[in-house]
């Protein structure tokens, strides 16, 4: 009696033993993108900056504001939302929206000016970052949304700016 279950129970020792090891779910599996897509993507995304890049210096915008939220897995100081004030090109304050006061300009240094927002897209495209979705104003072509995610494996390390309320200063 004990002899049946014997044989069964090495059978499906052995079995299980010879199978491959499977380090991603059926549904990881299924959503990864190839390299070929993954490039496809990229250059899409390429000639989406430099067009929107160039409508924005076109029109030759120096004195701007707008409010920046990053969604990312750092500290609450460095998340916002913030209010960022631009005039000739140069940062002059970056403001909490909860507090009214002025944060730590260090948090928000890369992307403290809309030129340093269309800096972080190249960067992640020249890192080839495994996904990357961007969405632009049409009518200025700055970016209102950055979707990052540089590696699929490592978690905590995306990034997701929020870009509203642009105004332009006269």
């Amino acid at each position: 009696m004990r002899l049946p279950i014997i044989i069964s129970a090495g059978l499906l020792l052995s079995l299980g033993l010879n199978l491959p090891v499977m380090s991603k779910s059926p549904i990881e599996i299924a959503q990864a993108q190839s390299p070929a897509s993954n490039n496809w993507n990229l250059k899409r995304s390429q000639r989406r900056l430099d067009f929107n890049r160039y409508f924005w210096n076109r029109q030759k915008i120096s004195n701007y504001d707008y409010t920046l939220s990053n969604s990312c897995f750092c500290i609450a100081d460095a998340r916002g939302p913030v209010v960022i004030k631009v005039r000739n090109g140069q940062t002059i304050s970056v403001t909490s929206v909860a507090t009214g006061k002025p944060v730590n300009p260090e948090f928000f240094q890369s992307y403290n000016t809309i030129p340093k927002l269309f800096d972080v897209i190249q960067d992640a495209i020249n890192r080839k970052a495994f996904s990357l979705n961007v969405r632009y104003n049409p009518q200025y072509g700055f970016p209102i949304q950055i979707d990052i995610d540089y590696n699929s494996q490592i978690a905590d390390e995306e990034k997701y700016l929020t870009i509203e309320n642009f105004k332009v200063i006269k």
